[in-house]
């Protein structure tokens, strides 16, 4: 396939050669018959129609062509992907004063649509000399799914109209990358990076394929913060989720301390509506916010099972119940400690409570304890009488978790001792939860929002306390692709390219910026494993010896 920017195809129509050339075009190397695409295409009776339009029905049949059963017929979807791309190509090239990459830094830069900084740092000459790196061979590697997420979801827009190519855009970002490195070895920084992002070796996360380009853009990848029983701090935290939200993040929030259905306010019983109306609000945010337009919000919102409202939490997406309570577009997760499953072990009894009236009686934030001194609190708690406390069975509780697992698929468990135990960060914070994904989890505790008043101006001011909003950095190695041989120079380059986004991020809240420079997470993933065992021939039943060794590889490289 010729993939040179300047020699495509453009006013395609049925009648001209130009159909069959392109047909060849994109099927060269594939094993396919672009005779079967073309006999499609004859029977078509307006030979009049749109190339775009044209394109859409040839990509339709690509994929209708594509058949699991057979592989060579797998390439349909590589078949189909090139017709994307080759429509990407044209439009781009009619929007574009030159298909030179410094001209087109230019232009990016003189519309907004480019951070500065890439043409404020690297010289004319070593961008005209980085800019011989750009392969479009690498576009072909991708199929339709890939391609058509890459086109629609991360290539930047110009007043609606795609604006970059994909390997600028991988060269865009892997300068970037590099800014933080020594100025003698920057440039070199930014070719390995580049190859290694473009080839499909390593795979960004959304923030950074989305944001890395754009003036002032979050890079990190997930957060989690938590609510404190206060209107203040509950709509402060709304509109951290929001502004994470609104940034291509995803989000968790703590809601343990918030005080339960029933409960007191400002001396009044029964007052409170309890956790629900707030998980409401952080739902429609979810919605409402979505990551630029790119994908839905996505939020986890956690509970503590000692929590008097933690039956009604695990109701929040059945089909049966108060519509009102329904928040089915978060991802609801359980925090459990030990002592809840010894007491499911034994067929005990397990005690629910009010966090407002222990805090307020007792001086104890429940939510902020894990391991013995939660169970000698949890313990001593017991024995009081209160006004807002239920006893149930264990083992009950477990039962119904387990119904809602099975009905809805969530919610999702934290094992808040465990993890709270191997913190090596432990002298610092507490971990309340596990991020959205949950494979990331560091200290995070509340902002403190309280209300000053200044009598001379006769206005009231918010005093913010930044609390701890734990921040995630996140890339995966693609063992689809990379070699053996590959592992320790990638899984450097991983940590690299992770270490320097945190030094470029512009986080979306305060507390992220803090959390990023204090704690630095970084998650270095992966993905293609089902790939990786098939090319050795290793069945999943037989592969946890070589599975263990090439994950001890992955870490060692990284902590190298």
């Amino acid at each position: 396939m010729n993939t040179t920017i300047t020699n495509n195809l453009t006013e395609i129509k049925i009648t001209d050669n130009k159909l069959i050339n392109l047909l060849v075009k994109v099927t060269i190397g594939l094993k396919v018959d672009y005779h079967k695409l073309l006999s499609y295409v004859e029977d078509i009776e307006d030979k009049n129609i749109s190339d775009d339009y044209l394109r859409k029905l040839l990509i339709s049949q690509a994929l209708k062509l594509t058949d699991i059963k057979n592989y060579d017929d797998l390439d349909w979807r590589f078949v189909a992907s090139r017709l994307l791309l080759d429509g990407v190509y044209s439009d781009i090239s009619k929007t574009r004063i030159s298909n030179n990459y410094y001209e087109f830094l230019e232009q990016a830069i003189s519309k907004k649509l480019y951070d500065p900084k890439i043409l404020e740092v690297y010289s004319k000459e070593q961008i005209d000399e980085i800019s011989k790196e750009l392969n479009y061979e690498y576009d072909l590697g991708f199929d339709y799914a890939g391609m058509n997420l890459l086109v629609n979801r991360y290539l930047i827009n110009d007043s609606g109209k795609i604006f970059e190519f994909p390997q600028e855009m991988f060269l865009s970002i892997a300068l970037l990358i590099a800014i933080p490195e020594k100025e003698d070895n920057r440039l070199q920084a930014a070719k390995d990076f580049y190859h290694a992002i473009a080839g499909r070796k390593i795979s960004l996360a959304t923030p950074i394929l989305l944001n890395l380009r754009k003036p002032n853009g979050n890079l990190s990848s997930c957060f989690i913060g938590a609510m404190d029983d206060n209107l203040d701090s509950i709509y402060y935290t709304l509109d951290q989720i929001a502004q994470i939200s609104k940034n291509a993040g995803g989000c968790g929030v703590n809601v343990s301390r918030i005080r339960a259905s029933g409960s007191y306010i400002r001396g009044v019983k029964g007052a409170s509506s309890g956790v629900m109306p707030w998980i409401k609000l952080i739902n429609d945010t979810g919605i409402a916010v979505n990551q630029q337009g790119a994908r839905a919000g996505a939020i986890t919102v956690a509970l503590d099972i000692w929590h008097l409202d933690i039956e009604d939490f695990l109701n929040c997406q059945t089909e049966n119940g108060d519509l009102r309570k329904k928040t089915f577009d978060i991802f609801p997760q359980i925090v459990i400690p030990d002592l809840f499953m010894e007491r499911v072990e034994n067929n005990q009894s397990w005690t629910l409570f009010d966090p407002n009236e222990i805090r307020i009686k007792f001086k104890i934030e429940l939510a902020e304890l894990y391991g013995n001194e939660f169970r000698e609190k949890y313990l001593f708690l017991e024995t009081q009488k209160l006004d807002f406390k239920k006893d149930i069975n264990a083992k009950e509780l477990f039962k119904t978790f387990l119904k809602t697992v099975v009905e809805t698929g969530m919610p999702y468990i934290t094992f808040k001792d465990a993890i709270n135990e191997t913190n090596p960060n432990k002298h610092a914070g507490m971990i309340g939860n596990a991020n959205l994904c949950t494979e990331s989890f560091s200290n995070f505790r509340p902002s403190i929002v309280t209300k000053k008043e200044l009598k001379d101006a006769n206005t009231i001011v918010k005093e913010i306390k930044a609390g701890e909003l734990h921040t995630c950095n996140l890339v995966s190695l693609n063992l689809a692709i990379v070699e053996d041989s590959e592992i320790e120079k990638l899984t450097a380059y991983c940590v690299k390219i992770l270490d320097n986004t945190i030094e470029i991020s512009a986080a979306p809240v305060p507390e992220a910026e803090k959390h990023n420079n204090e704690y630095r997470i970084l998650g270095v993933g992966s993905m293609g494993l089902a790939d990786w065992l098939v090319k050795r021939k290793l069945t999943y039943a037989k592969s946890a010896e070589k599975v263990s060794e090439l994950y001890e590889k992955i870490a060692y490289s990284g902590v190298k």
